[in-house]
């Protein structure tokens, strides 16, 4: 979905649930009186004093509410709470508004909308105002959440994907696969170099591997060989989890990579009647493959640096 969705709603029930071309005022100050810092009590001993505390407080309301309608904003975006006096004074200046804003939330809206985030009522003015095609309270689902949706930013090219599930092990799970989705994109988009899945690269690398062995002379070709073997091990995975005779499958995919020289064949793991990998369509980012083996080579470096393994009891 292209809007900037907020987990929250309108204020006040009657407020407007649409706002067409929004003028956003993005607020960190909260819709109430000043408080002094140090201590104080006030005393109110009759009707005169109480009438003239609340005229004064409501003051303060109709003065916040004016200077949000005079710098031209159709919708305030609060990062704190306003009292029911303050929220009625909203809707009957047809003032929507939108009240308990996370931090994080309001700094992607200004950065969506093109806003600002004005700490202060006295500092409000048309030029930090956020704008957006249309704003407008969403209602889904059996139980009726509603959500806000801020459509047609002015200065956004990000898109949300909204998610829902029966349970929260189920929405976990799929953040986690749009994670790994997006991370691959990434890779892409830093380097569009990619390698040939079906554990085609790990067999073409063993058998280079291999081949480099035989020219090294000493005991080092002993450890370059158990490395050739140990890339054996995901297109061996590969073809048992598919059902297939892992021996039998990666020995004759290695065969067929030695007579043909094609280093795109691996594990037909679909069965679709090729093992050219690259007619499949099946592959991953050269990068996510080489940091799979940099780092399972450094688990292996950092297993043998270790001399002995002191369990407890075993040594007096």
């Amino acid at each position: 979905m292209d809007p900037r969705p907020i987990d929250k709603d309108i204020s006040h029930p009657q407020m407007d649930k649409e706002i067409k071309d929004a003028k956003i005022a993005i607020l960190t100050c909260p819709f109430e009186p000043p408080k002094p810092k140090t201590k104080h009590k006030i005393d109110i001993d009759t009707v005169e004093k109480y009438e003239e505390l609340r005229a004064q407080e409501e003051k303060y309301f109709k003065d916040m509410v004016k200077q949000c309608k005079d710098s031209g904003a159709t919708l305030v975006i609060c990062q704190w709470g306003f009292d029911d006096e303050a929220n009625h004074m909203l809707m009957h200046e047809k003032l929507p508004a939108i009240r308990w804003v996370g931090g994080v939330e309001l700094e992607l809206i200004a950065i969506a909308t093109g806003g600002r985030i004005v700490p202060r009522f006295q500092e409000l003015a048309p030029e930090k105002l956020g704008t957006a095609g249309l704003v407008k309270e969403v209602a889904f689902g059996t139980t009726k959440d509603r959500m806000i949706v801020i459509e047609d930013c002015a200065a956004s090219k990000a898109v949300t994907v909204f998610v829902r599930g029966g349970n929260k092990m189920m929405i976990d799970e799929t953040k986690r696969s749009l994670h790994d989705a997006i991370c691959v994109a990434r890779n892409l988009v830093r380097s569009n170099a990619i390698v040939y899945g079906g554990g085609s690269a790990e067999i073409a690398c063993g058998i280079a591997v291999e081949e480099a062995a035989d020219r090294v002379p000493g005991v080092e070709q002993y450890a370059m060989r158990a490395f050739a073997e140990a890339l054996d091990a995901v297109p061996t995975a590969l073809a048992e989890n598919s059902g297939l005779p892992p021996i039998e499958t990666v020995a004759k995919v290695k065969s067929a990579q030695l007579k043909t020289k094609n280093p795109h064949l691996g594990v037909d793991c679909k069965e679709t009647g090729t093992d050219d990998m690259k007619t499949q369509g099946v592959f991953e980012t050269l990068i996510g493959k080489q940091q799979q083996m940099l780092l399972a080579t450094q688990v292996v470096k950092l297993i043998l640096k270790i001399d002995d393994v002191i369990t407890a009891g075993r040594y007096d």
